[in-house]
């Protein structure tokens, strides 16, 4: 991002040219662009006075369809709607529809199932987003609701932790916007990087500092992630209890959250095992489950445990008996120690029999490889709905399945969303399920991502859509510049089973 842009400067009407550039109005900032120069977002440049988008628009191709040649000659194509269009019109690349009142840059026409369509696409300005982070690991990264730092600016919070998992809620507009002209531009770049999939490296207050990146393993405290744990600690041994029963007299699983006690937890008891008289530190829960055994941390199971044997609080001589033998392991099995009482009843360290350390690598080989997710999450509000129809109420209630039949299909660069329930159009999509770059910002400062409506051609008019804004695709080939990727064969093609729907319940 940028560090030399003021945010604030008064400015004369868009769009006007000056004797030494032109005003983009493609953002609030309306910077004065120089010939051959870009804005401060590098996403508009001055080509012989007029104002050009410096990506092309990107278009996916349906991964069962070969590219059509009008892709690489559209003047040898007649310009006919073709049924079931090979190509998807994405937002990428596709310019804004600042301000508020402009139609959306490109409202394609295409068909799908013999059906007219239209699919309305715009790079949306999210100043109202933010990203969901999700850090496989069971390290501990800091307490909840912890500041989480960039460069010392205050970026988001930490967040519940979720079954093997760390949550993070990173920017939103107090951040971007809230907290001084550094720190919203340091959360803005986070934001970017984090949603075009590059390593952001934060510092959580009273934790630990984390790279994350999305689809790559989380590095905490400069140590690589290599698993997601099995389950909690009382999980692990009613998923193994059999594979130990007649190796070990009692397993004791250390995790942060649950640990589990073998031969007091259910498992232990439906298999007839006897109980060995090993109590442990903690609350406990029910039987064989342990809350708080250990202060959180970055030794076993997410506790800072180093030593397992320090949470047993005593051995009971009624039950325990010299040779009990005692497997001490983690969630993820990267712990694990073998002991023996002695006739003392005290816990010796021994070799590990094979059985058991086969049963160890087993909950390793159950564990998922650590990864880190990032959800891009933004409210769809006021530029981008108008941009698409002229009473922006029905264009909500059109993607809601609430409402009728979800008539409306939103994507971001053609990748599946998740639209919140309620009010307004609230959406959450896995970056690493759109383009290479999809995500760009302004300084003001606010993210700008691609976003998509699909609908009927009918359900459109009926919207109150902008019909004299309709251009077929090869319109769109002639007049820009575009580049053609595969679409992703492991995710839905944006415009499959369109057709079916039907327009009910939608005006007042």
């Amino acid at each position: 991002m940028r560090e030399d842009t003021y945010i604030g400067e008064v400015i004369e009407a868009p769009t006007a040219k000056a004797a030494d550039g032109i005003r983009c109005d493609a953002c609030p900032v309306l910077c004065l662009i120089k010939p051959g120069k870009t804005g401060a977002c590098d996403r508009y440049t001055n080509v012989d006075g007029r104002l050009t988008r410096v990506d092309p628009l990107v278009l996916t191709a349906r991964p069962d369809a070969q590219v059509v040649k009008f892709l690489d000659k559209p003047d040898s194509w007649d310009g006919d709607l073709l049924a079931d269009a090979p190509v998807f019109v994405t937002g990428i690349g596709a310019t804004t529809t600042y301000p508020d009142y402009k139609p959306a840059p490109f409202i394609v026409a295409s068909q799908v199932e013999g059906v007219d369509m239209v699919t309305v696409v715009t790079e949306g300005i999210f100043s109202y987003c933010g990203v969901k982070v999700k850090i496989d690991t069971d390290r501990y990264l800091g307490p909840e609701l912890s500041t989480v730092r960039v460069d010392n600016d205050a970026i988001g919070h930490v967040t519940t932790a979720e079954y093997g998992s760390q949550m993070l809620s990173l920017g939103g507009v107090r951040h971007l916007t809230g907290g001084g002209k550094k720190e919203g531009r340091t959360t803005c770049d986070a934001l970017l990087k984090l949603c075009n999939r590059q390593p952001v490296e934060m510092k959580i207050d009273g934790g630990c500092s984390v790279v994350v990146q999305a689809g790559k393993a989380p590095i905490v405290n400069g140590v690589t992630e290599e698993r997601m744990r099995v389950g909690c600690g009382s999980a692990t041994i009613g998923i193994f209890a059999r594979q130990w029963l007649g190796h070990a007299d009692e397993v004791i699983v250390v995790d942060d959250h649950i640990t589990g006690v073998l031969t007091e937890h259910q498992a232990g008891r439906f298999l007839d095992m006897r109980p060995a008289g090993i109590k442990i530190r903690g609350k406990r829960s029910t039987p064989g489950r342990y809350f708080q055994v250990a202060e959180p941390g970055l030794g076993w199971g997410g506790t800072n445990l180093s030593d397992p044997l320090s949470i047993i609080e005593k051995i009971d001589p009624k039950f325990a008996w010299p040779g009990l033998k005692l497997l001490f392991v983690s969630t993820t099995g990267e712990h694990a120690a073998w002991f023996v009482l002695d006739d003392q009843r005290i816990p010796r360290s021994a070799p590990m029999p094979e059985a058991i350390r086969a049963a160890v690598e087993r909950i390793a080989e159950n564990c998922e490889p650590a990864l880190c997710s990032v959800l891009f999450m933004g409210g769809a509000g006021g530029s981008l709905r108008a941009g698409v129809t002229e009473n922006p109420v029905l264009l909500t209630r059109s993607v809601k399945p609430e409402h009728s039949k979800a008539l409306t299909r939103v994507t971001c660069g053609g990748a599946p969303v998740y639209l919140w329930p309620g009010g307004g159009i609230t959406l959450m999509v896995d970056v690493t399920a759109m383009p290479d770059n999809a995500f760009g910002y302004v300084p003001t400062p606010a993210i700008v991502a691609p976003i998509e409506f699909t609908l009927r051609r009918e359900d459109y008019a009926a919207l109150g859509g902008h019909m004299d804004r309709i251009v077929t695709l090869a319109e769109v080939l002639a007049s820009t510049r575009v580049q053609t990727i595969a679409a992703p064969s492991d995710q839905p093609w944006p415009l499959q089973g369109m057709g079916s729907s039907s327009t009910q319940n939608l005006l007042p």
